[in-house]
């Protein structure tokens, strides 16, 4: 990745309270900020949770209705 495209990146998570920026002489140092995905963890969590627990209760009627259906055949 060029030094350009890194600094363009860097000013972006900057923006965005992710990252903090400091100069030690010539050097420009970048800290990550951990508190904003922190938060980000938890809300992805909570939606993770959500689609796991909708996605078990889909398999669990796909299963019912596969089931319904094979036996509903067999008794033809």
């Amino acid at each position: 990745m060029s030094q350009p495209a890194i600094s363009k990146h860097l000013k972006v998570l900057e923006a965005a309270g992710l990252v903090t920026r400091s100069r030690r002489a010539t050097a420009r140092l970048s800290h990550l900020e951990a508190k904003p995905l922190q938060t980000a963890a938890a809300w992805i969590e909570d939606y993770q949770r959500f689609w796991a627990d909708s996605f078990d209760a889909l398999e669990d009627h796909l299963t019912t209705v596969k089931d319904t259906t094979v036996t509903n055949k067999e008794q033809e």
